[in-house]
């Protein structure tokens, strides 16, 4: 008689591409949630009764901390993914997130406990930003490490559409909250929903992820005995040069993106006169154009390759950088919204095939550390003061200077890919 080993467990791809999917919306919508609440409430309530621009500034502040946050969450959970695997790795990031997600819903205010409201709001947000540092490289990873030849750029794109779509889900959430609720009772608990509320989207993302089994390039990894004792110091010293250039070609995608949402909210609606609602429904129809291009991008580049697509993008959105003054300076909403549409759009040409750009620039024993330092630091030099230095810039030269300042990150991001291009497997592998 002859046995057989028994057949490793396989993730059905619709299984994969749905539990990366689902994990990335709900840390998106999140992290979103933040975003608008620093915008539209956290200046009035954890923050000192001073001048509104310096109340949100602070409040700004505050949200750039998770970017910081990101680079050492993405050292813990990428030490972790690159090392024992990652389906449990992202299990953990997700917790990480979704706890401290809920912790914010159920904060007290300054009003209530004084200095100590924007310390408990700051240990929060620093919570959300290890969490989305460990699970954006996950969920790439567990697409990509999935996906068959020729469809990885497919498959890294499912991941990415977690943005938009956790940012409408956001959007959409304080939109029903406005019409539901008046502008007191908004202040005083309305914005605490969604915050608490999504403790039910982390239990789901949890229960399908627990469902997956290890990835095939991991398995491999094992088999081959290919692990390395500590992944982020060989990430800095055998490949310092795919960390630099990977972390630069994604800084002009956050400065994008988070020029297009928390500084175009902040801006629209103190200075362009825009009323809340009305300035959220803009960003909506935006952010579909956002969604759209998302796939399309990962055709093109599964098709002609990576490299060329992305460098295309980027040049659009350096010229893109030129039309923000006549666009969003003239406050009309039809050209508002053409600015949106148009810049999230971009958005989403350059966002879709990143992902899989990033993690192809490390092997398999390195790759979670080393695509989610790029992807997260690249978040502390283009996404983190975005609209800090944006609000700077505009209160003083004008709306023609955050052109000029997302012109300038296009830049920067052209040269690297340039180099990441050399690099870069043929189309359809």
């Amino acid at each position: 008689m002859t046995t057989t080993a028994p057949a490793a467990a396989v993730n059905s791809p619709r299984r994969v591409l749905a539990a990366s999917l689902i994990g990335t919306t709900i840390e998106f919508f999140d992290f979103y949630i933040y975003a608008t609440a620093a915008v539209l409430v956290f200046p009035a309530l954890f923050f000192p009764a001073t001048d509104p621009t310096s109340a949100t500034l602070q409040s700004l502040a505050t949200f750039a901390l998770a970017f910081f946050a990101r680079p050492v969450g993405s050292a813990l959970f990428g030490h972790f993914g690159d090392r024992i695997g990652r389906k449990a790795t992202l299990v953990a990031a997700l917790l990480t997130m979704g706890l401290s997600t809920v912790a914010i819903g159920l904060l007290p205010t300054y009003a209530s406990i004084g200095v100590a409201a924007p310390v408990l709001l700051a240990l929060c947000r620093l919570g959300q930003g290890l969490g989305l540092g460990g699970e954006w490289g996950g969920a790439v990873l567990l697409a990509t490490e999935n996906a068959p030849p020729g469809r990885r750029a497919w498959y890294g794109m499912f991941p990415q559409l977690g943005a938009p779509i956790g940012f409408l889900c956001s959007a959409g959430v304080f939109l029903v909250l406005a019409e539901l609720l008046d502008e007191g009772d908004f202040a005083a608990w309305g914005w605490r929903i969604p915050f608490v509320g999504s403790a039910v989207l982390v239990a789901i993302g949890l229960w399908m992820r627990l469902k997956l089994t290890e990835t095939p390039d991991f398995q491999r990894a094992l088999d081959r005995a290919e692990r390395v004792r500590l992944p982020m110091a060989t990430v800095f010293a055998a490949h310092k040069r795919a960390l630099v250039v990977g972390t630069f070609a994604a800084l002009a995608t956050f400065v994008l993106f988070y020029l297009m949402t928390v500084f175009a909210l902040s801006w629209g609606t103190s200075r362009l006169g825009y009323a809340r609602e009305d300035f959220l429904l803009l960003q909506m129809g935006g952010v579909l154009f956002f969604a759209a291009t998302i796939p399309l991008s990962a055709l093109l580049a599964d098709r002609h390759g990576r490299g060329i697509v992305l460098v295309s993008v980027t040049v659009a959105i350096g010229l893109f950088g030129f039309a923000f003054a006549p666009l969003f300076g003239a406050g009309d909403r039809g050209t508002t919204f053409v600015f949106l549409a148009l810049g999230l759009a971009l958005m989403g040409l350059t966002y879709g095939p990143l992902g899989t750009v990033l993690a192809e620039l490390f092997p398999t024993a390195v790759r979670y550390t080393g695509a989610s330092l790029c992807f997260n630091l690249a978040g502390i030099f283009g996404a983190s003061l975005a609209p800090y230095i944006a609000t700077w810039l505009a209160d003083r030269w004008g709306i023609a200077a955050v052109g000029g300042y997302l012109a300038a990150a296009a830049a920067v991001t052209l040269l690297a890919l340039l180099a990441v291009r050399a690099r870069e497997p043929s189309p359809g592998s």
